[in-house]
């Protein structure tokens, strides 16, 4: 059956949001997968060292967040594309609990952003440690992309003496290519100085997702009226006459 109207509007918002959700939870899903199964990385969680309890932690939730979107994005775009209302509620569930989720997360993270701060520092020191020992051109990667997001270098936050100091970002200023901020201590001071920027993002997640939710409802609505909406089929019925067929001539007999 086919919506029109805000049905239209919210069945195209709901595909634009479900490709976004796709992309950022094959994110989560792949970097997980491989710093869980990797030949430089797997060996962490068969023992017990340094900090390697918050990699652990850390790669399993990317994993289970992954898994998640991805679920939600497969209910969602059947739901959407099939115009199925059973599979648009279940969207909907969904959907609501990832929200109150992203909320609460968001509220924790700023009322215990020091412990969270010092958690990811632990994370990044594990990454750090495990690319010192192998070298993992992936990790060099990872990495990379995280000292050019925080502007610092490693531990230390000395190029120098860096060991993984190919991976620092190249910076103009001649001071600040000799010393620059440590990785951990930056984490440290995001998290504690920029909480409420923290918070903003996981609330501005949460109200995306309540718009989504909102458009499933209004969905799953326009298509119960379109179903129950009486269907009118016109009719047009006409007598083929056969090929050559003439009515017979009439006489008209006219009477004074």
């Amino acid at each position: 059956m086919a919506v029109d109207g805000c049905g239209v509007v919210c069945k195209y918002i709901l595909i634009f949001f479900n490709i976004i959700f796709a992309l950022v939870g094959f994110a989560f899903l792949g970097l997980g997968l491989w710093l869980r199964f990797s030949e430089n990385t797997r060996g962490i969680f068969d023992i017990e060292s340094v900090n390697s309890s918050a990699f652990v932690i850390g790669v399993t939730v990317m994993i289970a967040l992954g898994l998640v979107m991805l679920v939600v994005v497969t209910v969602g775009d059947y739901g959407v594309c099939s115009e199925k209302r059973c599979a648009l509620s279940v969207f909907s569930v969904l959907l609501t609990f990832l929200a109150i989720a992203e909320g609460v997360v968001g509220f924790l993270a700023f009322t215990k952003r020091e412990e969270v701060g010092f958690r990811m520092g632990e994370f990044y020191t594990s990454l750090y440690t495990l690319y010192a020992t192998s070298g993992d051109p992936a990790l060099a990667v990872t990495l990379t992309f995280i000292h050019k997001m925080l502007d610092c270098c490693g531990i230390t936050g000395v190029p120098i003496i860096e060991i993984a100091k190919k991976t620092c970002p190249k910076s103009d200023n001649f001071f600040k290519s000799i010393v620059m901020d440590s990785c951990p201590k930056i984490i440290l001071t995001v998290f504690d100085s920029k909480a409420s920027l923290v918070m903003g993002i996981f609330l501005g997640t949460g109200a995306l997702l309540i718009v989504a939710l909102i458009c499933s409802v209004t969905l799953s609505n326009k298509i119960r009226q379109a179903a129950s909406a009486p269907q009118y089929i016109i009719l047009t019925q006409t007598a083929p006459s056969p090929t050559g067929f003439h009515p017979p001539p009439h006489d008209f007999i006219l009477l004074p």
